[in-house]
């Protein structure tokens, strides 16, 4: 049995390729911000290109609004890339062809034997790789609309940043007193005076 999916615990920190070769770590993608973290069938599917060509449109959005975006799959290299450029990807992919998320996290589609993907998923995560919220993704309809997304987005945003209401008490206060503790970015740094 793997890792289970659930609200409020905290995905294993997995270190995949990119879509370039290069070793990450999901960590690297929400040590401040949330990530969204799409767990995709691959390149072959007809779903997964839907769903990436709706997530390049909204992509703009979550540039500017904190949020990191990263898809996964247990495609190699070539066929990775050419899902990321076929739909007009710009975030990260990873690669999970050794499949061993695939195997920590029993996801494996038992249902396609022949190109043996991982279940697709959508999770919102927060800071720290905590699971906010989690999209099952076998059938189309399970996947989150952007909309979906933005709304759980402003939901975890209104959680996690102290600074979302600037009229909150205090936050004038601290800030014009030198403490940025609770203002982005400064909440998870040692605030200088």
């Amino acid at each position: 049995m793997g890792f289970a999916l659930e609200v409020g615990a905290t995905l294993p920190d997995f270190e995949l390729p990119d879509h370039r070769g290069v070793r990450r770590r999901l960590s690297a993608f929400a040590e401040l911000n949330p990530l969204i973290l799409v767990i995709a069938r691959g390149h072959f599917c007809p779903k997964d290109q839907q769903q990436h060509r709706l997530l390049a449109k909204f992509y703009p959005e979550l540039r500017v609004a904190y949020t990191e975006l990263v898809t996964v799959s247990t495609d190699g290299l070539k066929p990775l890339n050419a899902l990321r450029q076929s739909t007009g990807a710009e975030w990260t992919f990873l690669s999970d062809e050794e499949r061993v998320m695939q195997s920590a996290l029993d996801l494996e589609e038992y249902t396609d034997p022949v190109h043996q993907p991982m279940i697709p998923h959508t999770l919102v995560l927060a800071p720290g790789l905590r699971i906010y919220k989690v999209y099952n993704g076998y059938w189309y309809w399970g996947r989150p609309s952007p909309e979906d997304l933005r709304q759980d987005l402003r939901q975890l945003f209104m959680e996690i940043r102290p600074d979302w209401d600037l009229k909150r008490p205090g936050l004038r206060e601290n800030w014009e007193q030198g403490d940025r503790s609770l203002h982005y970015p400064y909440q998870s740094r040692k605030s200088s005076p």
